[in-house]
């Protein structure tokens, strides 16, 4: 893979209680680089494992990016154990950890806000790719009064290295849940999601009970650095891939992967995109490593003429995703629980047109742990 000579980066860094910095204060600071620029507000040596240690910071999504270096990360010790760690914190003794940041990920136009939140840990609560922690919202449960509220699961957007590289935050991807009376079609503020809008109005410092981590089913599996991973996202569904991505081609770890990654992103529009600067990145540095397709529902038609879908994107590609599949590939599928009727439909169809038994194809699949799916 090709290496920059790029290898320091030096602008002010924020600290104390000055470390959470809106987008729109970000954008200011702007380093460049050649022909092109990134945001940032870290100052470090790109190959040094100890620069910044022992400062607070916040590294900004898209300043990790200016070199085709790969990031030291440090501790490596995250790097030994052979099994991932499961229920660490329970919910009858969460632990307690610290909002970092809380950053609006979408533009204007997005129906609805989404938040990528960096959460400090103190490396408490180490995690893999692909798991997910349980949140607690502050308060008291409606339905058992004198109970706290049941833990509400949220996939981790981050490598287990978090955002900062040191083991020590983790990111979650959130969208703020609200509700619409049926009638007005205006939005009922009495019944906004209680967890969604506890984590996007948090404020930097603010206190947050998380459990876990949990999950084994969406882990990236490492055993093979050659293999090929099929990626199939809607909306907030894209944040074990994002930690998938971070690994494969962002982070100086032992897994030096050498397969295809291929991303499908379904969201509305391209105000709904989430972490899409990052995505175009790894496509402009690994083209012959890196995938990525969107379903723009909103601004996009298939062949049909109808809404573009994730699933229309399968179609699309159906026979690359099927020789892939056929040759070891991984496809994982994570998202809102209604996408999943749709893409095992044009799954089947495409299968029977090519004279494949599907249900014989999915029974294969799952028995190679080839098939990985975490809806919700």
């Amino acid at each position: 893979m090709a290496q920059s000579t790029v290898s320091q980066v030096s602008v002010a860094v924020p600290v104390g209680n000055d470390i959470s910095l809106r987008r729109s204060v970000i954008k200011r600071n702007i380093i460049s680089f050649g022909n092109k620029s990134w945001a940032s507000t870290l100052s470090f040596d790109l190959k040094s494992r100890n620069a910044q240690k022992n400062k607070p910071y916040i590294v900004c999504m898209s300043v990790q990016q200016a070199s085709k270096s790969k990031i030291a990360v440090s501790p490596l010790e995250l790097e030994i154990a052979k099994e991932p760690p499961l229920n660490t914190f329970k919910p009858k003794e969460p632990y307690t950890a610290t909002i970092v940041s809380v950053e609006r990920l979408v533009g204007p136009k997005a129906p609805g806000e989404t938040c990528h939140i960096v959460i400090d840990h103190g490396g408490n609560v180490p995690y893999w790719e692909g798991q997910s922690y349980g949140v607690i919202p502050p308060g008291e449960n409606p339905k058992k009064p004198g109970s706290p509220h049941n833990v509400r699961l949220y996939s981790i957007a981050s490598s287990r290295y978090g955002d900062s590289f040191d083991g020590k935050t983790t990111s979650l991807c959130v969208r703020r849940a609200v509700y619409y009376d049926t009638e007005t079609g205006k939005e009922d503020p009495s019944k906004s999601g209680v967890c969604s809008n506890f984590l996007c109005n948090c404020k930097p410092g603010d206190k947050v009970q998380i459990t876990g981590p949990s999950g084994k089913i969406m882990l990236l599996p490492e055993d093979n650095p050659n293999a090929n991973h099929i990626m199939i996202a809607t909306g907030t569904g894209v944040a074990p891939f994002r930690g998938y991505l971070r690994r494969m081609f962002m982070e100086d770890v032992t897994f030096k992967f050498k397969g295809l990654a291929w991303l499908f992103l379904g969201v509305a529009n391209k105000d709904s995109l989430l972490y899409d600067d990052e995505f175009t990145k790894y496509l402009e540095d690994y083209p012959d490593q890196f995938r990525y397709d969107l379903a723009l529902s909103r601004e996009q038609k298939n062949k049909s003429g109808g809404k573009m879908y994730v699933q229309d994107k399968i179609e699309e590609y159906s026979d690359e995703i099927f020789k892939l599949l056929d040759d070891g590939a991984h496809i994982y599928f994570c998202g809102l629980r209604g996408m999943m009727p749709g893409i095992q439909e044009t799954l089947k169809r495409v299968a029977e047109q090519r004279g494949e038994n599907w249900d014989e194809k999915l029974s294969q699949l799952k028995k190679n742990k080839q098939w990985h799916v975490e809806v919700y």
